[in-house]
């Protein structure tokens, strides 16, 4: 394990230099690798352990969509492919990779199929710290660890694919084997991580929870929504204010910022970008501090989990979430986006 400083604090991190492949596929060489659930993390991190020559098998109920996505994707029933049980059972790894109120619910099941010596994997600090609300508790003789990717499923199976790796960090909750280290590295590594970094479950899903809120999603919509209701409310037409709050930032703007940082960013901007991105960054911050206080006692006191279960767990969640995302789809911010998408050279059709 390395140590290396981060703005002037030291941390361990895992790197593939010091923890390869070939060490990855060695320890889990005699591990069966059940992934449970396919929808958001399940494919990307079945597909990266099964291209890395992991033996891994997904668990699904036969006869929905994701079953078939998952035959889709390569996966052979009664081969690598079995209904979630069956799955559990075979398992020597189970990654739980179910949406936080699916897991609370498929839990008992889960539970007796965890026999002694066999590794319960998170990607998701949620279950295991608010226990008291999830039911979650694993027990003493198995290992259990998260290895969290900084990013989609989506994301991670892209990067990997282009040869890139995703950073993720890990903890172990529990080490019933002694062997939990070598296990949940392997794994991270086996998923398709850039580096691990360390963390625990608490310091995980409050992070999580609070970027997902935050700056992730949450903020970043809210900050687009009011910036271009006030371009537009002053007379600039939908394309232009689209442009300058959403486009720039995406396309030109970030793509510098995730190769060399911010300070690079501004110092090759123009001076009069400069002058004003100084002059009102510490605006924004202090307008926005109290708002991420507030956030991140609403995670750490739980209510954001209990308001999470509570809305996911009820029958009609599909219905009032596609209603929630239709409101973000059709408002002329995202309308104004499509159409500008569409004009990206990339997505012209040029005719020989």
């Amino acid at each position: 394990m390395a140590k290396l400083n981060f703005g002037g604090t030291e941390e361990n991190v895992v790197t593939r230099e010091e923890f390869p492949l070939a060490k990855a596929q060695e320890v889990l060489k005699n591990e069966v690798v059940a992934v449970i659930g396919y929808g958001v993390q399940g494919p990307g991190q079945a597909l990266n352990q099964k291209d890395n020559g992991i033996n891994v098998i997904v668990g699904q109920r036969k006869g929905t969509k994701t079953w078939d996505k998952a035959v889709s994707d390569g996966f052979v029933p009664g081969e690598t492919l079995f209904e979630i049980e069956e799955a559990l059972e075979k398992g020597t790894v189970i990654c739980y990779l179910l949406s936080d109120a699916a897991q609370i619910a498929l839990w008992p099941t889960v539970k007796k199929h965890l026999t002694p010596g066999k590794a319960l994997y998170f990607s998701h600090g949620f279950g295991i710290t608010f226990n008291e609300q999830t039911g979650i508790i694993p027990p003493a003789d198995v290992d259990v660890f998260l290895v969290a990717p900084k990013g989609s499923g989506t994301s991670l199976r892209r990067m990997f694919l282009q040869g890139r790796g995703l950073n993720s960090s890990y903890a172990i909750f529990q080490d019933a084997t002694g062997n939990a280290f070598n296990r949940v590295i392997a794994l991270g590594i086996a998923v398709g991580s850039g580096y691990l970094f360390e963390t625990n479950f608490k310091k995980e899903v409050y992070s999580d929870l609070t970027g997902e809120r935050g700056t992730l999603m949450g903020c970043i919509q809210g900050i687009f929504a009011a910036q271009y209701e006030v371009l537009r409310k002053n007379g600039h037409s939908p394309s232009e204010s689209f442009n300058e709050t959403v486009e720039e930032l995406t396309q030109s703007l970030m793509p510098l910022v995730a190769e060399n940082g911010m300070d690079w960013m501004y110092a090759n901007c123009s001076t009069t970008a400069q002058r004003g991105a100084l002059d009102w960054w510490k605006r924004f911050r202090d307008a926005t501090k109290p708002v991420f206080e507030e956030l991140y006692n609403s995670v750490a006191t739980g209510v954001e989990s209990q308001k999470s279960i509570d809305s996911n767990s009820k029958e009609d969640y599909r219905e009032k979430l596609d209603a929630e995302l239709k409101e973000l789809r059709d408002s002329e911010l995202w309308q104004a986006g499509k159409t500008v998408r569409s004009l990206r050279p990339e997505n012209q059709v040029v005719e020989a």
